[in-house]
């Protein structure tokens, strides 16, 4: 019975997993029944394409989901089953049925960095601009993962490299706040808007900046037109931003790009005193090497001493006071 040796399939892959180390799919444990729709879904998930036709040939529907919303071709796809994908394809697969929450077989692959599977989906018409619930696309999804060979296959296939998720966050700017320098610079080469902003007046370089960790992401969103002191919705520049973090050697990048030391924000406060309020001895250190006024206010009064005391940071009043 088709059945039994699924059963007996996927005993065998939940031993191979055990001693692997990996996570058994959530779409091979949680089905319980036995109907043929659900022996579809559960034969995809571990790449059994002899099973999957013949449960399609004796009546099993190559789009029936789960009350999630998955479908044959997403578990496939989800577990990197080449074969199964392939089959159920060319049975008719719909590679553009969403589920509850917006996910496509396109946007599985893309999280998965499943680049054949990709390759496939995409011959067969699968929507590049589909988003999923919380807004993101396969572009975006390629971009937060680090997959740039994904990212190159999906801009070469016409994904747009603008596109925005709900908060108005672009496949370049989840790049650029992970520090992922090989899809950013394929976005950029491929037309992304180095001037976007994310519904809090961010660019991809204020996001650089806040994340820290990446000189070189500065340096190439810089490169390709990112204005250094352009900033946020508050009046934070690249340079506060990163100052907040106590970054200090994104801050030295930033100012030897040519940052303003003493730009300040809608509060009034400066670099100097984000990095004081971040309790960052160094980065403090560095903003009073490059010239930083340690006699500005913001504009409730309150000069870096002022915070450094009130956070009772003995060292970085010591700095202040030479």
């Amino acid at each position: 019975m088709l059945f039994s040796r699924i059963i007996l399939k996927l005993a065998q892959l939940i031993a191979f997993l055990a001693v692997a180390c990996f996570t058994i799919p959530y779409s091979v444990m949680a089905e319980e029944s036995a109907d043929i729709n659900q022996e579809l879904r559960w034969a995809a998930s571990i790449d059994d394409a002899e099973t999957i036709t013949q449960l399609l040939d004796t009546g099993a529907s190559v789009n029936a989901a789960n009350k999630f919303g998955k479908t044959a071709l997403m578990n496939a796809v989800e577990s990197g089953s080449i074969v199964a994908t392939s089959t159920l394809l060319s049975r008719g697969a719909d590679v553009n049925i969403e589920t509850v929450v917006g996910c496509t077989a396109l946007t599985f692959a893309a999280e998965n960095g499943e680049e054949q599977i990709t390759a496939l989906l995409l011959e067969r018409g699968a929507n590049l601009e589909a988003h999923t619930r919380s807004g993101l696309n396969a572009l975006m999804l390629a971009s937060q993962y680090n997959l740039p060979d994904m990212v190159d296959q999906l801009l070469f296939k016409g994904a747009n490299a603008d596109a925005t998720e709900k908060n108005g966050l672009s496949a370049l700017m989840i790049a650029a706040g992970r520090g992922y320098t090989d899809p950013a610079r394929l976005l950029l080469e491929n037309g992304a808007s180095i001037n976007l902003v994310d519904s809090h007046g961010k660019s991809a370089l204020i996001h650089a900046a806040d994340y820290g960790k990446n000189s070189d992401m500065v340096k190439l969103l810089i490169k390709h037109g990112a204005k250094i002191n352009t900033p946020s919705s508050d009046g934070a520049t690249p340079l506060l931003w990163a100052a907040d973090g106590g970054h200090t050697e994104m801050v030295e990048t930033l100012i030897m790009l040519g940052a303003k030391i003493d730009a300040r924000d809608e509060s009034g406060l400066t670099a100097l005193m984000e990095a004081v309020t971040a309790g960052s001895e160094d980065t403090v250190k560095l903003l009073l090497a490059h010239g930083a006024n340690v006699a500005v206010r913001s504009k409730d009064g309150k000069t870096a001493m002022d915070m450094a005391m009130k956070a009772d940071s003995k060292n970085i009043q010591v700095l202040l006071k030479k």
